[in-house]
């Protein structure tokens, strides 16, 4: 297992985010090359949760959307790809759950290569979710 040091970091910057989503395999999917539309994903986050090595390299990040009261809808768990599989996630979902504490539900929507994952760590799926995004 790699160690980590998970922290609420409000002020990530752009930069560091993007490295990680790229490195996670989810720059496919996002924005990556917009920095402005990256800076305001972060900025209007309700947690954005990191894991660092003890030397201060982030390798994770878990961005949150919430009412602080009842639902939190996970956006991105993002991890880097030379230390997936070794407990980095699984430690960053749990530092969310804390950070969210027990009333709140976390809810998220998977791409498919992390579906495994989510239901090795008990999250069950829901049938009836819906989906519309908007296409250019």
């Amino acid at each position: 297992m790699t160690a980590v040091v998970c922290a609420r970091e409000q002020a990530l910057p752009v930069e560091e985010f993007r490295r990680v989503l790229v490195a996670s395999g989810l720059g496919a999917t996002r924005p990556v090359d917009d920095a402005p539309r990256l800076r305001q994903m972060l900025a209007a986050a309700g947690l954005v949760m990191t894991a660092r090595t003890p030397a201060g390299r982030l390798v994770g990040v878990a961005r949150c959307l919430s009412d602080g009261a009842w639902v939190a809808y996970l956006a991105e768990l993002a991890v880097d790809g030379g230390v997936q599989g070794q407990g980095v996630g699984r430690t960053l979902l749990q530092a969310v759950r804390d950070e969210l504490g027990p009333d709140v539900s976390l809810v998220l929507a998977s791409v498919p290569d992390a579906v495994a994952f989510y239901e090795k760590v008990g999250m069950p799926r829901m049938p009836d979710v819906f989906f519309y995004r908007r296409t250019r």
